[in-house]
């Protein structure tokens, strides 16, 4: 069963397990701290935490402490009173006070510099603060959710992160696991963000199926669901119309997936895997299916290589005149073209010409 809370789209076990972690902590006030790889989706968890607790009609202030450089950090989240450094010429509130009453969101929380982290934790255990420049304490109701990347047990360890803060911080450990953790919700993920972008963008791109899906489940996706929401967007933005094909992924992509059906040793025929397709009663035109088979796998090797022509043949095993011919003949290289390339050497001098 597909399950969802605002953006957050997964079946997976693990995600199961997320979505019921959140329902349990979502009326509480506790402090939460959701640790996990870039891209997996820490702030929409947190977002989903803030819209499902007692404080959804009041502000979630987002900061983001590792992209605010340090010596601005302390006044971004406290405020600072007119003249208390150079450039201030207004009072201005902080973070904390502008999210006073609902959830401030601290992302990268590990990136905090060591000074500022003794004022975090005044906060967290009083609930109060002082202004850069002023004497006056401000009191707030604030729920705290933190994230991170980084493996703040270890940061503590090498003395980069108070071991004090850690544990006020870690109070509800939320972990979310990485994309390659629930390749069962890619499918639901490509659907979904295909989906999205049409709406968005008027298009009608098919979302993948079969071998491309494949593909898609094979690569391990560094970047997470951040990386995937990416492609799917360049997807549909670039093709406009029809069904996701070969020549839509990136190289590293389906290079992936068919590095891990074969060995790249040289298998002989009969351990290929080809298509399962039962002969219908009518019978079939083989010259036909033979074409397009042999029109498949020369699309993967040029998809494999970038559209290098030199080692597309190569890996087909064929010449490159051979290549170019069969090119011709579909229609991707013209005949004028194909007479003009005596002077061109190599795919640089090919690719002047198509």
């Amino acid at each position: 069963m597909l399950a969802t809370q605002n953006s957050l789209v997964g079946e997976s076990q693990a995600f199961q397990e997320i979505f019921q972690t959140v329902d349990k902590i979502a009326q509480t006030d506790s402090t939460v701290l959701i640790t996990g790889e870039s891209g997996t989706g820490k702030e929409l968890i947190a977002r989903a935490v803030h819209e499902k607790s007692s404080r959804a009609n009041q502000p979630m202030i987002t900061v983001n402490c590792g992209a605010i450089p340090s010596e601005l950090l302390e006044a971004e989240l406290f405020g600072h009173v007119k003249g208390a450094f150079t450039g201030a010429t207004n009072n201005r509130i902080g973070r904390f006070e502008a999210a006073n009453g609902g959830t401030l969101f601290l992302d990268e929380v590990g990136e905090l510099p060591l000074a500022l982290q003794v004022k975090l934790l005044r906060v967290l255990q009083t609930k109060q603060f002082e202004a850069v420049g002023s004497s006056n304490t401000t009191s707030v109701d604030v729920r705290i959710i933190a994230a991170t990347n980084r493996d703040l047990e270890a940061a503590v360890q090498k003395k980069e992160f108070r071991d004090d803060l850690y544990y006020r911080l870690n109070v509800i450990p939320v972990r979310i696991p990485s994309l390659r953790e629930r390749k069962s919700d890619i499918p639901l993920l490509a659907n979904h963000f295909i989906n999205q972008f049409n709406a968005a963008t008027g298009h009608t791109v098919t979302a993948p199926t079969g071998e491309i899906m494949d593909s898609l489940m094979a690569y391990d996706w560094p970047g997470n669901v951040r990386e995937l929401e990416n492609l799917m967007e360049r997807i549909v933005i670039l093709k406009g119309q029809g069904t996701v094909d070969i020549g839509d992924l990136p190289h590293r992509i389906f290079q992936t997936y068919t590095e891990g059906r074969t060995s790249g040793t040289g298998a002989t025929t009969s351990e290929w895997d080809f298509p399962r397709m039962v002969l219908p009663n009518n019978g079939v035109d083989l010259k036909t299916i033979v074409a397009a088979f042999e029109n498949h796998l020369i699309d993967q090797a040029l998809a494999r290589t970038g559209n290098n022509k030199n080692r597309a043949s190569e890996l087909l095993q064929m010449n490159r005149t051979t290549l170019v011919e069969k090119l011709r003949k579909r229609g991707m290289i013209t005949p004028a073209a194909k007479r003009g390339m005596g002077d061109l050497s190599g795919d640089a001098g090919l690719e002047q010409m198509y």
